[in-house]
């Protein structure tokens, strides 16, 4: 691993995580925190520096304190707390990663550097594949929101790494990440007390804990392994899947099943009121879901997260807390409905 590791993002929560835990590796001289507004959380011994990634001074700072490893979190979905809109997110997102990417390529010290993108950049459309690969082309291409911001990120980081070849670049594409401090647009929409779903759609759906999005990038910023490798691009997600129907039982929020073009409106309402980002791009996962396969990331980066999928899942569940039905009356209402609707020759899901 570096001896000196810059970390974006560090004023979010994953990121805050970690920079202290990146502190303790043994290896590591320093670890520096960057984002452009201060953290409310302890950075332990770390270094903090208030920057804007999307100016040029982020190229001062990595030459300035001889960076070698950079950890490139700063990729998100939602604003941080209330600070800015989708379009403060979006610059931040692409114009901030061009910006550290061009302070990399004039940086000589730096040999490694790891980006936190996502499964977004398969998008989610009704003619994909069931599982998508870490080479396996979408049918149809994000057309907005921060799907459409992953696309543009991956494709400044193959420029990069073309143009600097000497630079380790490892790519960690996550499902969506769950846990007690999760605070994604996803997390926020299983969180209502009620989910607006689409009628005639049940998803599947994959999950990365926080504390294994924590390991994995942990072991994306040191230096491989004996019969790894920690340069490419991977896939990273927990084993197995969910339906949309099973997270809504274990959590014991009910559904209301509506036709597309009043889902579409009911996000935008709820966007409207501040409740929660419930964006085009999350409605056609919540229709047509997203599952990737893990091998690369088992095999190639030598890593096997701790939590399944339904394990993160359950974890999440007992951070948020009891929805409006007890899950078990929950399912076993659902289980009597399904039968009755067998019994009677009708379909079931």
């Amino acid at each position: 691993m570096g001896k000196v590791v810059l970390v974006t993002g560090a004023a979010r929560q994953l990121g805050g995580r970690f920079v202290r835990r990146i502190q303790r590796d043994p290896d590591v001289d320093r670890v520096i925190g960057v984002d452009a507004v201060a953290p409310e959380h302890h950075l332990g011994g770390a270094e903090f520096l208030k920057a804007d990634i999307r100016h040029p001074a982020i190229a001062r700072v990595l030459a300035e304190k001889g960076v070698d490893t950079v950890v490139h979190m700063d990729i998100n979905g939602t604003p941080l707390g209330k600070r800015g809109g989708r379009a403060s997110v979006k610059e931040t997102n692409v114009i901030g990663t061009m910006q550290l990417l061009g302070a990399c390529q004039k940086a000589p010290n730096v040999q490694r550097l790891v980006i936190k993108s996502s499964t977004s950049v398969y998008g989610s459309a009704p003619r994909d594949p069931a599982v998508f690969t870490e080479t396996t082309t979408p049918k149809s291409l994000p057309s907005g929101g921060f799907a459409k911001d992953i696309v543009e990120v991956e494709g400044y980081v193959r420029g990069f790494a073309r143009r600097r070849p000497d630079v380790a670049v490892c790519v960690l594409r996550f499902a969506n990440i769950l846990g007690p401090c999760a605070d994604s647009p996803l997390a926020e929409y299983f969180s209502l007390p009620v989910w607006p779903t689409v009628l005639g759609y049940d998803p599947r759906l994959q999950f990365v804990h926080e504390d294994d999005a924590l390991a994995v990038l942990r072991i994306a910023a040191a230096a491989p392994r004996r019969g790894t490798l920690n340069s490419g691009t991977f896939n990273i997600a927990g084993d197995g899947v969910l339906l949309l129907s099973q997270t809504s039982r274990r959590l014991g929020r009910p559904t209301v099943p509506l036709l597309l073009p009043t889902v579409t409106w009911a996000g935008t309402a709820l966007r409207s009121v501040g409740i929660t980002d419930f964006s085009p791009e999350q409605i056609r996962l919540l229709t047509h879901g997203r599952v990737v396969e893990t091998t690369q990331m088992r095999e190639t980066l030598g890593f096997q997260p701790k939590y399944t999928t339904a394990e993160t899942f359950a974890e999440f569940a007992r951070s948020r807390g009891p929805g409006l039905l007890p899950p078990e009356s929950l399912a076993r209402t659902v289980d009597r409905l399904a039968g009755v609707l067998s019994a009677r020759g009708g379909p079931t899901q």
